[in-house]
């Protein structure tokens, strides 16, 4: 080290060839973590006289219009609403089965990436560690080979340089780790709503015509 300062662009220089993929894991798991939350973000919307035109609709027997109003609406719940409207006079348990397999289809379209995610938190460390060790014993040779002239500097250096990857791989696995915790937990929210709106859209059904 030729000062006593440290910068985040030497700590990245000083890392050797492990910080490359270290790099590219966390652009990787930067742009699942926007990408996804948008996408998500517009999943969660919705216009609270869905529900209500859609009843109105049904009970009038219309139901292209209701179709129609899925269709334009174009969000997760107003696609689980048009496949329960399609099999209208179908067995009940027959309406449901079809609404819930649109829901799965539709919460993984949501949780796209996340493995990605979940792999860089968990393989983000394991890569910093393998940097480590390498370092570590690029460090041990090189000390070996000073013989007679070997001081603590050639040691210090190579063990310095060697921890940085670590820190690298640490910090990637916990930004990867809290941004899958936190898009989990957005995809959990819009499950509940899916639920919430299936269940009213199951008892639209059962209800008596006005």
């Amino acid at each position: 080290m030729e000062n006593n300062t440290l910068s985040f662009w030497s700590l990245i220089m000083d890392g050797g060839y492990i910080m490359i993929p270290l790099a590219l894991l966390m652009l990787v798991a930067i742009y699942i973590f926007v990408e996804r939350s948008l996408v998500i973000s517009r999943a969660s919307k919705g216009d609270k006289t869905f529900m209500d035109r859609i009843r109105e609709y049904v009970h009038e027997g219309d139901i292209e219009s209701a179709q129609n109003l899925c269709r334009k609406t174009d969000t997760p719940y107003s696609r689980l609403i048009q496949k329960g409207l399609s099999r209208i006079g179908r067995p009940m348990n027959d309406v449901l089965v079809a609404i819930e397999n649109t829901g799965n289809i539709e919460i993984a379209n949501l949780t796209k990436g996340f493995s990605w995610l979940s792999t860089t938190a968990a393989g983000a460390p394991m890569l910093g560690f393998l940097g480590t060790v390498v370092g570590m014993i690029q460090a041990f040779f090189a000390l070996a080979s000073a013989g007679t002239s070997a001081n603590i500097t050639v040691l210090s250096s190579g063990i310095y340089q060697a921890l940085v990857t670590t820190v690298a791989g640490l910090i990637v696995g916990i930004v990867a780790l809290f941004a899958y915790n936190w898009l989990v937990g957005r995809v959990n929210r819009v499950m509940n709503g899916l639920e919430s709106k299936t269940m009213e859209f199951m008892d639209l059904l059962n209800e008596p015509s006005a």
